[in-house]
């Protein structure tokens, strides 16, 4: 079977017209598969958009304001990729006068960049011969071979590796690399897969033995935990509230939210109540509590689950130190507190 052949006349035939595949700038690559990285072409292509018009150079880039940067990013997810993306455009500017890393091994050292977009970039870019690895790739290599070797584990990152290594067209390793991503994302996708129309079909192992749905194997990741929020949202006498930025090096960070109890569980009203009155700007001041949401909402990330309630809190004086409630939407806020802005209505 010549696999790489088959895959590029697949790809040929079926390729979405994308704006990154209509260029070998470096700087575009990198942007869309930064934006792609745990995100679907079809959320992530408005944002690669914003991204090519608000910061059309990686000067451009290198020179925005953090919180530029990271209100353009919001609703992605995932903001430790706008943070490195905007850091390692600043490396570019300052420590490699705007030239964009040209080998594998210098593409890896920029901050967010792994195996799998080093070798994209290497190869989409400089016609490197460097196979590229992702979920898309583990899925299609794993069925097609039939492969059991979990792929979250060091072990299964080398053996795919290396095969797909071995598969790579010599001379045409961008085009062998974007048919392969497009051919799981298109066809061999994790459900429903469309074997009927793959050019795989007569010598696909997981096909022939009826295992689709087992592979690829993935070992079970660490226990979610639940966390649960109560976001304090203060509407005071001169139409101010308060928003407070993140520190530390959570997910959120540098993001701004809403003045934040967390609780051990589910606390009782009057539980919340005592413990927004301890708030040293609410201290002594005449407030009214309310609810916003009987049920909490459940924010699901990878490793925790938030559950989350909105507390709405009357200021009857004035916050001079607050921010102007028409002002709130110009800040970069998680998409759990840009839902909650956006259906409260302010």
């Amino acid at each position: 079977m010549n696999f790489a052949k088959q895959l590029i006349n697949w790809y040929t035939d079926n390729k979405r017209d994308l704006p990154w595949r209509n260029t070998t700038n470096p700087y575009y690559i990198w942007l869309s598969e930064i934006i792609l990285q745990q995100t679907q072409v079809v959320q992530g292509l408005p944002y690669y958009n914003a991204f090519t018009t608000n910061f059309p150079t990686v000067f451009d880039l290198a020179n925005a304001d953090e919180q530029e940067v990271l209100k353009l990013w919001q609703g992605l997810g995932y903001y430790s990729r706008a943070r490195n993306l905007h850091a390692s455009a600043k490396y570019i500017v300052n420590e490699l006068e705007g030239r964009f890393p040209d080998t594998f091994n210098e593409i890896i050292k920029l901050k967010g960049v792994g195996d799998y977009t080093a070798s994209a970039i290497a190869s989409i870019c400089f016609n490197h011969v460097t196979a590229v690895v992702d979920g898309n790739v583990y899925r299609a290599l794993s069925r097609v071979y039939g492969i059991y070797t979990p792929i979250n584990t060091g072990k299964g990152f080398k053996e795919f590796k290396a095969l797909a290594q071995q598969l790579i067209d010599k001379k045409e390793p961008a085009t062998f690399n974007q048919a392969i991503m497009e051919f799981g994302a298109r066809l061999c996708k994790p459900k429903n897969p469309d074997c009927d129309n793959c050019p795989f079909n007569t010598k696909c192992i997981a096909l022939s033995k009826a295992v689709i749905t087992d592979l690829p194997v993935k070992i079970k990741s660490v226990k979610v935990t639940k966390k649960y929020y109560n976001f304090i949202i203060i509407l005071s006498k001169d139409g101010n509230t308060i928003l407070e930025q993140r520190t530390g090096n959570g997910i959120w960070q540098n993001l701004y939210q809403f003045p934040l109890l967390e609780t051990d569980k589910d606390a009782s009203f009057s539980e919340i109540v005592k413990q927004i009155k301890l708030i040293n700007y609410l201290k002594d001041q005449s407030i009214e509590v309310s609810l916003y949401n009987e049920k909490a909402v459940i924010h699901k990330l990878s490793h925790q689950h938030l559950y989350t309630k909105f507390w709405i809190v009357t200021l009857d004086s004035a916050l001079p130190k607050g921010i102007a409630l028409d002002k709130i939407t110009d800040y970069p806020v998680p998409i759990l507190i840009g839902n909650f802005i956006e259906k409260f209505n302010f």
